[in-house]
């Protein structure tokens, strides 16, 4: 049974905010954009960050979300592209530098990359 909770995004790029009412089985990003809200995105594969958002209240389940560590989950951001609703939800977009300077800033212009992406700790 598709149960649908509501979400409220901030997006901090426009100074817009938005809510909609989605279904659990749906991406996020996805249905909003069904119901012509516009948020930041660019692979919509969980493999960027440029639809990360910071997780103020609720739950979101993304396992596909590979460009994620689950340090920055812990840290309350989720990926919107191949994220589903778990609960009702408040978010706020992100810059996506500030993201990937958070999942990868410690490697790059450090010396610490010799070959590769570094996705698991030191």
């Amino acid at each position: 049974m598709t149960r649908h909770y509501k979400i409220h995004v901030y997006n901090r790029q426009t100074g817009t905010q938005h809510t909609a009412t989605i279904p659990d089985d749906q991406y996020i990003l996805q249905s909003l954009e069904e119901k012509g809200i516009k948020l930041p995105f660019s692979c919509r594969n969980g493999a960027c960050t440029t639809c990360a958002v910071r997780r103020i209240e609720g739950e979101i389940y993304h396992p596909e979300a590979m460009g994620l560590s689950p340090q920055l989950e812990e840290k309350g951001y989720n990926l919107l592209c191949v994220g589903y609703p778990r609960s009702d939800l408040v978010v706020e977009t992100q810059d996506e530098d500030e993201v990937y300077e958070q999942q990868f800033g410690r490697y790059f212009g450090k010396g610490k990359i010799l070959f590769g992406i570094p996705l698991d700790d030191d």
